[in-house]
């Protein structure tokens, strides 16, 4: 059964962004990223640019978080009060489950789709890797910054998408476990990554 969506989740600076859209492009799907967050922002009726600040990032509140102990999705709706964070979450989570259901393909980057998607027969989740100075050079390149500069930021990013991950799957961000293939980006150009991916999921 060919893949209607792929999901990628990425280490920062290994491409996914890219890698993508490019893919989308080719398969002639939609490409869903940090457009989601302006579909949310339209669902729930909040300020883009507020979502923004949270995308990706877990609730600063402990006792929320001990409150409402393990953040899982399917318990999240029956709150009431939510952090921006977690209203953020549901609402990408609910624009992704209504875009699996579709009739247009989709490749949906981060956001924990792979989670949110899980057990579907017509999705392929993809994790994607690279050696860790080959990131950071390519965060210096791509923000014009020092390569001292980008290796704390490549770090940090790294550690909030895991953490953000762990702390809305109750899994483990970049465990091979949780997805249908890891690839490395180190040495392959983008298309060659593409490829490999549209072999595995039979486009």
């Amino acid at each position: 059964m060919a893949s209607k969506i792929i999901t990628i989740a990425r280490q920062y600076g290994s491409g996914g962004r890219e890698i993508g859209h490019i893919l989308a492009e080719q398969c002639g799907f939609e490409f869903y990223d940090n457009n989601l967050i302006t579909l949310s922002a339209q669902k729930i009726g909040l300020d883009a640019g507020r979502l923004t600040e949270a995308d990706e990032k877990i609730p600063n509140s402990i006792l929320y978080t001990l409150a409402i102990g393990s953040s899982m999705y399917s318990g999240m709706h029956n709150h009431n009060f939510q952090p921006v964070n977690d209203k953020l979450f549901v609402a990408q989570s609910d624009i992704i489950e209504e875009i699996a259901k579709g009739e247009k393909g989709a490749v949906i980057v981060g956001r924990c789709a792979d989670y949110v998607l899980e057990g579907r027969e017509d999705v392929t989740r993809i994790f994607l890797y690279a050696d860790f100075d080959r990131r950071v050079a390519e965060i210096a390149r791509r923000h014009n910054i020092k390569l001292s500069d980008a290796k704390p930021l490549v770090v940090k990013t790294d550690k909030r998408r895991a953490n953000y991950y762990n702390y809305y799957t109750g899994k483990k961000w970049g465990k091979l476990e949780n997805y249908d293939m890891a690839l490395c980006t180190d040495n392959h150009t983008h298309e060659e990554i593409c490829s490999i991916i549209k072999v595995l999921a039979g486009i």
